[in-house]
């Protein structure tokens, strides 16, 4: 502001010098022209009136500007007080602001102060309780060690023994539930895992009981005449005998497939005779497989005799003969099939000698009683089933045709003779060197099984029966109670599962036996 004014007032003397000087000049000429004075007396009264004009505008200018100037400083100072008075609303809320979390603060270490004390005390008192409870137990203890007889060890191993009496009965009795429930839905169950089964090892199995492999001689040109012109001979070959010919890159072999094994083994015989004689043409091969046909035909009904003849039975049905026959030719785990039905036959006749039975029945029910798998790939259902409703067509006794149905369990067993075919069946399969293991491994398993059960508590002996299939656990009565035997058994055959490789299942029997003597005199 003070500015302004020293500039409005310069301005002022500026003009003011400036109508001096005018004034001078005008007052010089007019001494130097007092006659013309009268002439410009008008003019100069003009100049000076414009000179006042000058100066009344500069002033009026000024003025303005001053004014202008001081209502902008006004504007500037009311906007800084009103900035002023914000500021010091703002400080005023902070503050206020502050000094009420200072209250609340003090408040809570007031709080903090209290509570601090409360739990001191109620420390105090816990403290206390807890000696007094200290003390009442120490009496206690000492009140009932004297009135039991007991120390507290061993107060607490007997309870420590109750509750374990009682959780593994509750165990027991809850895994036996489980185990029952799931019975009821193991067949279902069952039947998924073999589905599954059969689906992932079907195409290895097949390709090892379906092919049978022919070596060629050495030369190229065999292949060809196999094949023949334009793939006549083959043609004319699998014609024939039912069986696929494969020929491949292998050097040297030609693979014959086909599921029936009579028709495989025709057709690897003509084969080789068709090699042999080198003569390979459409004709020739009809004349080859019929020739090996009949020939094959006679044998199978020779096979068939002989094993009636070996069975020591009279002479059977030629349908049912030549069905035994074609046994021959099928084997399972690498025993063949109509050398085990002989087996059976024999054990059958042993053992009904011994049970007062019927030797004849019991040889006839050995005999046939897988005879179902010589035709189960033409006929739906279980070998049993089908090789029972084969024979009872043909005549044979209610008795032979129930033990060969029911030998597996596919039907329940109405006299004797069903069991019987199932244990001589088992034991002809499961004795050593009957299928695909060895003595050394038999005996291995028999011994690891006896073993595993020996390392249990309270095992007396353990046997194992029927080839491994059984294992039979006899246990101290007065170690192991009834609970403790399930659960036994139960962790007899967990182990097993874990530790031992073997075929099929092993049933494991705990037996505790409780023999009360007294003699009287």
């Amino acid at each position: 502001m003070s500015s302004l004014v020293d500039t409005l007032e310069h301005a002022g003397l500026v003009l003011s010098g400036a109508v001096i000087c005018y004034v001078l000049l005008k007052w010089r000429k007019h001494q130097a022209k007092q006659a013309e004075a009268s002439r410009q007396e008008a003019g100069v009264d003009k100049a000076r009136k414009e000179a006042e004009a000058i100066v009344r505008d500069a002033r009026l200018t000024a003025s303005q500007e001053a004014l202008k100037a001081h209502e902008q400083f006004e504007q500037a100072m009311a906007s800084r007080r009103a900035e002023r008075l914000e500021l010091e609303r703002r400080l005023a809320e902070r503050e206020g602001l502050i000094n009420s979390q200072l209250q609340r603060v003090m408040e809570g270490e007031q709080s903090l102060t209290q509570q601090k004390e409360t739990l001191e005390q109620h420390t105090a008192a816990l403290h206390t309780r807890e000696t007094e409870l200290a003390r009442l137990q120490e009496q206690t203890r000492e009140e009932l060690e004297r009135v039991a007889g007991l120390s507290q060890a061993e107060a607490r191993e007997a309870l420590l023994r109750r509750i374990e009496q009682e959780s593994l009965r509750d165990a027991n009795t809850l895994t036996r539930h489980i185990l029952e429930d799931a019975r009821t839905k193991a067949e279902e169950k069952a039947k998924r895992i073999i589905s599954i089964a059969i689906q992932r090892y079907a195409g290895g199995h097949t390709f090892e009981n379906t092919t049978t492999s022919i070596a060629l001689p050495s030369g190229e040109d065999i292949k060809g005449r196999i094949i023949g012109r334009e793939g006549r001979n083959i043609r004319a070959f699998e014609a024939a005998t039912g069986v696929t010919v494969l020929i491949d890159d292998t050097p040297g072999s030609v693979l014959l497939s086909g599921f029936d094994p009579v028709r495989r083994e025709i057709a690897r015989e003509a084969m080789q005779r068709l090699i042999t004689d080198g003569r390979i043409h459409p004709t020739r091969i009809e004349e080859v497989v019929t020739e090996v046909t009949r020939e094959m035909n006679e044998m199978i009904t020779r096979l068939g005799e002989e094993a009636v003849q070996k069975a020591g039975l009279p002479p059977l049905a030629p349908e049912l003969v030549k069905l035994l026959g074609r046994l021959h030719f099928r084997h399972s785990f690498s025993q063949n099939i109509l050398d085990h039905s002989v087996e059976v036959a024999q054990l059958m006749g042993l053992m009904a000698s011994e049970l007062g039975l019927d030797v004849m029945t019991a040889k006839r029910a050995g005999l046939l009683h897988d005879i179902g798998k010589a035709v189960n790939h033409e006929v739906e259902g279980p070998h049993a089933v089908v090789g029972a409703d084969l024979i009872k067509r043909h005549g044979e006794s209610d008795e032979v045709v129930n033990g060969v149905a029911s030998h597996h369990n596919d039907v329940p067993p109405i006299g004797p003779m069903g069991i019987l075919v199932s244990a001589a069946d088992a034991i002809s399969a499961s004795r050593p060197g009957a299928r695909s293991e060895n003595m050394s491994t038999y005996l291995k398993r028999m011994e690891n099984l006896e073993h595993i059960a020996g390392s249990f508590p309270g095992v007396e002996k353990a046997f194992a029966v029927q080839a491994g299939r059984e294992l039979r656990v006899f246990v101290q009565p007065d170690q192991v109670d009834d609970e403790k035997a399930y659960a036994l058994a139960r962790s007899l055959a967990s182990r097993v599962e874990n530790e031992l490789q073997y075929p099929g299942q092993i049933r494991i029997t705990v037996i505790r036996e409780t023999r009360c003597i007294e003699i009287a005199k």
